[in-house]
């Protein structure tokens, strides 16, 4: 675990700018604190997806203020699970952590209808990964 009593888990992407934001944003709102969230990616975008956050805004949750991260090592190394989302072996890994390889479509150049199965999908995940964690 890490330095705290609150499970943390570190979404990663390619641009951090979809599916990574979108899980972070689901797993902060679900758990309200209860579980430590961050969101990388290898190789982040200037800015999130402009679908994305408004397909967030759809179901109540403002991601309009975040902005793509780099990943480091650091943050791989502070957290207690790690999911991938399509970025492979760019992700460094540590020897201990939980790692989870979500499938998931990229949402990058897709329109507001396209991003929203994948948001369900991102939703469905999180819920799951919630009751594992005890969160």
């Amino acid at each position: 675990m890490s330095h705290s009593s609150v499970p943390s888990v570190l979404f990663v992407c390619v641009h951090n700018a979809g599916r990574s934001q979108m899980a972070a944003a689901f797993l902060a709102h679900l758990t309200q604190g209860r579980i430590e969230v961050r969101s990388a990616g290898s190789a982040p975008a200037d800015t999130v997806n402009p679908a994305v956050v408004q397909a967030m805004a759809e179901v109540g949750i403002d991601i309009s203020a975040e902005t793509p991260k780099i990943l480091t090592p650091e943050a791989v190394r502070t957290s207690d699970v790690v999911i991938t989302m399509g970025c492979g072996d760019t992700c460094p890994y540590f020897p201990g952590k939980r790692y989870l390889d979500w499938q998931l479509p990229d949402p990058a150049g897709q329109g507001v209808e396209a991003v929203r199965p994948i948001r369900d999908e991102i939703r469905g995940r999180v819920s799951g990964l919630i009751e594992e964690l005890g969160g």
